[in-house]
């Protein structure tokens, strides 16, 4: 079996938290792939982390329910192309196959060879173009464009659990690049705000929370305050947004909110703004 070479890499603990809310009796999702690319190591990296602060799982449990919806909701449309950024052990490319859409899939090789290799180790079919390069060096395009993505077409670009890790300048420029070259698009993805990325919010749990990100060699370096100043600065606009508090309240209406982060971190989906394009 291909080995885990760190397991306490934000991928594994992140898939962790997500594998955790099929055990739920009434779970926002099922992932039944996800497991795959764990063990018992990876479990005892996630518990550590979510021991000192629970809210970290609950977030990604959260987001991932909004990202499965919108991803359904852009599939109805007839999404032809689904490209998720910095995918990390992302499974929808196989929870959420669909005939005739081209699923692409971004982010380091020893990421991606993981994660075919376990793949091909259970035997499953995966429908994914797995791209190996860094999309912030050479582009998002130019990775996509050599490996078969076709502009033209109605594609939805998932982007989870990347921004907080770029520059400002970086982030911009993934969003002004698929507005300029994608005829028509949407794109989702999370985001802290300064407060949190700054560690000013005054909740010990939170910054004990970026700083052992920090720790694990993943700074945060980008937070939103104002989400219509991005898109509009982008040539976007905004077609949905949600803190997870609002998830939480929506979805776990009798759980209590034990972290003041779940109103600083918000989910969105953009699209392209049809006045600025005229």
């Amino acid at each position: 079996m291909s080995p885990i070479k760190d397991v306490s890499g934000t991928a594994f603990v992140v898939a962790e938290f997500r594998a955790r809310e099929n055990a739920e009796p009434h779970p926002l999702y099922v992932d039944r792939i996800v497991p795959i690319f764990l063990d018992a190591r990876t479990r005892q990296a996630a518990d550590r982390i979510a021991a000192g602060f629970p809210a970290a799982e609950k977030n990604v449990r959260l987001r991932t329910r909004y990202l499965d919806d919108r991803l359904d909701a852009q599939l109805a449309k007839g999404c032809r192309q689904v490209v998720i950024l910095g995918a990390g052990l992302d499974t929808r490319a196989v929870r959420k196959r669909s005939p005739g859409v081209a699923y692409f899939e971004i982010d380091d090789p020893s990421t991606v060879s993981f994660k075919q290799a376990r793949l091909a180790e259970r035997g499953i079919d995966a429908p994914i173009n797995f791209i190996a390069g860094d999309y912030v060096e050479r582009g998002v395009l130019p990775l996509l464009e050599s490996n078969g993505f076709r502009c033209g077409l109605p594609s939805f670009f998932i982007w989870e659990g990347n921004t907080m890790y770029l520059t400002k300048e970086a982030a911009i420029k993934v969003l002004r690049d698929l507005n300029e070259r994608v005829r028509q698009f949407s794109i989702s993805f999370d985001y802290m705000d300064k407060a949190v990325v700054a560690r000013t919010t005054g909740e010990r749990g939170t910054t004990d929370f970026v700083e052992r990100f920090a720790a694990m060699g993943a700074p945060w370096h980008y937070g939103i305050d104002d989400l219509e100043a991005v898109a509009a600065e982008t040539g976007l606009t905004v077609a949905d947004a949600a803190t997870i508090g609002e998830l939480h309240r929506k979805f776990w209406p009798e759980r209590p909110l034990e972290s003041i982060i779940y109103e600083h971190y918000t989910v969105c989906t953009l699209e392209p703004n049809a006045t600025a394009r005229t």
